[in-house]
């Protein structure tokens, strides 16, 4: 967040919706202890001159105490007062010109009230989702800006703008084909760094006008594959929302099947205290930073209030919240997790003895390294000949207007001597003249060549080139693409170039597409860090070779689609990830083997990994993976995001155009399917309609800069769905689940009604229909608990917190639906709020938004359910949010229906009585009397016998009373089994195989 630009990587869109005098307002009462405030100041703005007078006052008085109560009541009044209270009229303003200019630029931009971020990390994978809620309270619209930083090697996959009644949602698009040609859209997206491109971050913006005493809600989804660096992954989120936000939650989950290892929560940092690695004297986590762990399942949440913003930055930019751990793991071939036809495997042995290696430094010591650039490369230079092993052989280049090579036309050994030579000759170099890329380039390859060709050494050591410029080519061969070749070709393969660039003056164009197409790879350093712990840490990651020419393999009639699986080299900390797609889902196992050279040794490693294993790598209902199909298909997305990385480096390396084109298809074909935002693709908004009087709004404006422009575009509500939503009372079926949860089964034909309640357990998922082999739905619903009332005979209450209904007809979809939230996903996913009435669609599926009151979903026209929300606004300690479940329509579902409910619509019962024990008799069906309570009531239902007993019970919000026939002891013989036997595993368990039914 923050008004900070990446200077080439910017993402940008922008959305200006006009305003809308009628709108209601959206504004939240203050809830700031006013009692020790004189009169007139919070509410007479007549009393604006006296206000200022009395917060300097204030602000005096307070530095004088060191309550910590007192400042955080003064934070909370000057938050409130300043930024939300600000509403003075203009004569008043007017009459005091120096306070109300002060107030008026206080008004320039809406406050932002919420910024939350939910990250679920699974198996590396993550999924991020940024909400950022904005409140405009003045009289007047105002622009709203969301921007926020995302890791750079990040996929957009949505984003959500709802402002005001107007929800807008992404929708992933080819991008236009353009007049330029594909090289100068490659270089715009690859010369101008942006916060450090792959190693740092890019910035997404959105703006959209807010119409007065309205909120806009921003809603972005990204995703990365989390990288290991020095034997860490390093998860970041950006919180930068240039003010203090009055509730600001960062929520991290982490699940890894091999186990958790280490888990570190770093200080904020910003860009100029990254660093790699950097060695930090304070490594407390920041304040109001929870973390719990379990062997595979890590939670960690960060929500400072706004006083403890204050303490770590007034003007809201608080820095970089960063997660760091690492998994267990063990010498073998790895880890290979697979999941509905795909499998991810990672390879990351340790423990090995280091390969030998001979490496080159080549250092620019041009004009423009002097000062701070040459001296930190100096630094840095001093601590790594100290890490350089005996086994290793090394040699030193500066490079300028000439090429100077430290020791001529030989690598030296590390010996005590060599490296105090070495470090002296590092002292005395001096910047001057121009930059002479290629000559360089050339020169220590050359002498990595002649080494190679003229000694017998190991085959199995590593060479490597490490380049490292501040700037462009302006001596010798200038022409980047000369240069490329001339670098291809005097390397042919036979070692690795790593570059380093440093500051804004570099043509990082040309260092990445060196390293790439010599695999390695490029490291962009900015001119305000600290550049000798960048370089150590750089030289950290490829200082320890580990292995050589790895090759994984996997037969050829099992796995296709395999992203790359050929290797250099392995350096010790980092990890190589394969992915690839199942041809044989039923063959039972998949064959690995891993060959690779270590030191004097050739390594061979085999396995067979088990397929038919889905509970291992099934993420859903474990805690915090509730985030979607997306989540629990996260090794088809991994493989989806590896393999589009994987055709965006080709394409850029290559230089035929045929070969590009072909390539850049391939990408985006991907990147569609899977709804990823690339240099290919782009995102275009499209209205959805929801209930909302009519007015004349302007279509969002479209404008955009940068790598990825991103427009909004206006879009009709899906064909069949009705503007507005019916807002009278819905009838619906007595059949329900409501309550603690109470259960009433209505049966028209017996005229009567039999209810039963479940006493589950908090977490509990109740199937509550099951008909997923024939109509394709399942209902399932989670329960929440809650104290019991005083004086009760319970000793806690449940209640439905989630009703999830899952569809696979068409098409597989399914709806969410919490007190506050509902989320669609039918291929897109929407999240919408359940305080604004919407109605959204799509084939075979419909959902209707009926604003606080309920919730609507019909399945191909024949199926409907109802779901009640009950909220609370002054809840008692023994209630909770909660959901009633009721089925309007049933047409649609199958006599082998079941569930709770379920198993009872194509059923009747019948009541009799047993005076004494003996033979029953039957009952009056018609009889709404109650029976004599002496003689004992059964229910014939399926062929069995269920005494029963009269209640009432109280239906749709308590606004209607049922007359029922109760069966005690959860529902015991009248059900089939017993109820722990509709307990789901997780929300989407479909239940295809009910085990209590199909014994019955």
């Amino acid at each position: 967040m923050g008004r900070r630009r990446g200077s080439g990587g910017e993402r940008l869109l922008s959305a200006s919706p006009a305003d809308s005098p009628s709108q209601p307002a959206a504004r939240s009462s203050p809830n700031t202890e006013r009692a020790f405030l004189p009169p007139g100041v919070g509410g007479d703005p007549l009393a604006a001159p006296f206000t200022m007078i009395f917060l300097l006052w204030l602000c005096w008085g307070f530095s004088l105490s060191s309550g910590q109560q007192d400042s955080e009541l003064l934070a909370r009044y000057l938050e409130e007062t300043l930024m939300v209270d600000s509403n003075f009229p203009d004569h008043v303003a007017r009459r005091v010109p120096r306070q109300g200019r002060f107030l008026q630029r206080l008004e320039t931009r809406p406050r932002m009230a919420e910024f939350t971020v939910k990250s679920t990390i699974i198996s590396r994978y993550a999924f991020t989702t940024v909400s950022c809620t904005m409140v405009n309270s003045g009289s007047e619209a105002k622009e709203g800006t969301f921007e926020m930083q995302i890791p750079a090697a990040a996929f957009i996959s949505n984003f959500t703008m709802i402002i005001g009644d107007r929800i807008y949602h992404g929708e992933v698009t080819a991008k236009q084909k353009k007049t330029s040609n594909e090289d100068k859209e490659r270089d715009n997206k690859h010369s101008s760094p942006t916060d450090g491109g792959e190693n740092g971050a890019e910035t997404f913006k959105a703006s959209g006008t807010i119409p007065r005493k309205t909120h806009a809600i921003f809603t972005l989804h990204y995703e990365e594959f989390l990288q290991r660096h020095l034997g860490k992954y390093e998860y970041t989120v950006s919180i930068r929302p240039q003010q203090l936000v009055g509730r600001l939650r960062v929520e991290v989950n982490i699940l890894e099947n091999s186990g958790i290892s280490s888990l570190q929560v770093l200080p904020l940092q910003n860009s100029k205290q990254r660093g790699i690695k950097k060695v930090i004297d304070d490594i407390s986590p920041p304040p109001s930073t929870v973390i719990g762990q379990t062997k595979t399942l890590a939670k960690v949440t960060f929500s400072p209030s706004i006083v403890q913003q204050t303490q770590i930055a007034r003007n809201g930019i608080l820095g970089d919240f960063i997660v760091r751990y690492d998994v267990n793991r063990e010498l073998s071939v790895g880890d290979v997790q697979i999941l509905n036809g795909y499998f991810v495997h990672y390879f990351a042995p340790q423990d090995l003895p280091p390969l030998p290696k001979n490496v080159v430094f080549v250092l620019d010591s041009s004009a423009s390294m002097v000062g701070a650039k040459l001296r930190q490369t100096k630094d840095a230079l001093f601590t790594i000949l100290q890490d350089l092993r005996p086994e290793d052989h090394f040699n030193i280049i500066g490079f300028s207007n000439r090429i100077k090579v430290w020791q001529q036309d030989h690598m030296v050994p590390v010996t005590p001597n060599n490296i105090r030579d070495a470090k002296k000759y590092i002292h005395n170099m001096s910047p001057t003249g121009g930059t002479n890329i290629n000559e360089a380039v050339q020169t220590s390859a050359k002498l990595l060549n002649n080494y190679i060709a003229q000694n017998d050494i190991d085959a199995r050591s590593v060479s490597l080139i490490i380049f490292l410029t501040d700037g462009r080519p302006t001596v010798g061969e200038m022409q980047s693409s000369k240069i490329l070749s001339n670098t291809k070709e005097a390397i042919r393969e036979k070692f690795c170039l790593f570059t380093i660039g440093i500051g804004n003056d570099v043509d990082y164009k040309l260092l990445e597409r060196m390293s790439l197409e010599n695999c390695g790879m490029m490291r962009r350093i900015q001119e305000d860090e600290d550049a000798a712990t960048q370089l150590k840490g750089f030289y950290d990651e490829i200082g320890t070779p580990l292995l050589a020419d790895i090759r994984v393999d996997y037969p050829k009639d099992s796995a296709e689609q395999v992203t790359q699986n050929l290797f250099p080299n392995y350096f010790n900390g980092s990890e190589i990830v394969i992915a690839g797609k199942l041809i044989e889902r039923n063959s039972g196992k998949l064959h690995v083997e891993v060959t690779a050279s270590n030191a004097n040794k050739y390594i061979l490693l085999k396995t067979d990994v088990a397929i038919d294993v889905p509970s291992k790598n099934d993420i859903r209902g474990s805690p915090g993976m509730e985030d979607g199909k997306e989540a629990q298909n996260y090794a088809e997305r991994a493989w989806s995001y590896l393999t589009i990385k994987e055709l965006l480096t080709s394409w850029l390396k290559s230089d035929d155009s045929e070969e590009r084109k072909h390539l850049m298809d391939k990408a985006k074909s991907l990147a569609l399917t899977y709804n990823f935002i690339t240099p290919f693709t782009s995102l275009k908004m499209k209205e959805l309609q929801a209930d909302r009087p009519k007015e004349d709004h302007a279509s969002p404006s479209t404008e955009g800069t940068g790598e990825k422009v991103q427009s909004l575009q206006g879009h009709k509500a899906p064909p069949g769905v009705p503007k507005q939503p019916d807002k009278q009372r819905i009838k619906i079926s007595r059949t329900s689940a409501d309550g603690d949860p109470h259960f009433v089964i209505d049966f028209p034909s017996s005229k009567l009604a039999v209810c039963f309640n479940i006493d589950g357990q908090p977490g509990d998922i109740l199937r509550l229909v099951s008909d997923h082999n024939e109509s394709g739905v399942t209902v399932n619903g989670q329960l929440i608990g809650a104290p019991a009332p005083p004086n009760g005979h319970k000793k806690q209450r449940t209640y439905f917190s989630t009703i999830t209904i899952l569809s696979n007809k068409p098409e597989r979809s399914y709806v969410e639906i919490t007190p506050t939230k509902v989320i669609l996903d039918d291929g897109e996913r929407l999240i919408l709020p359940c305080d604004r009435s919407a109605m959204v669609g799509s084939s075979g599926l419909g959902v209707s938004i009926f604003a606080n009151s309920n919730v609507t979903v019909a399945i191909q026209g024949t199926i409907s359910f109802v779901i009640l929300i009950h909220q609370y606004k002054n809840p008692a300690p023994y209630q909770r949010n909660h959901l009633g479940f009721y089925i309007s329509n049933s047409k649609g579902l199958s006599p082998q229906s079941h569930g709770l409910l379920g198993q009872f619509l194509y059923h009747e019962v019948k009541l009799t009585q047993d005076p004494l024990g003996g033979s029953p008799q039957l009952v009056s069906q018609n009889s709404t009397e109650e029976p004599n309570p002496r003689p004992v009531n059964m229910l014939k239902v399926k062929g069995r016998l269920v005494p029963v007993v009269w209640k009432q019970r109280k239906i749709y919000n308590g606004e209607q009373e049922v007359d029922c026939w109760f069966a005690k002891n959860n529902a015991d013989k009248l059900i089939d089994g017993d109820y722990k036997d509709y307990l789901a595993a997780h929300p989407f368990d479909t239940g295809t195989s009910f085990g209590m039914a199909n014994r019955l």
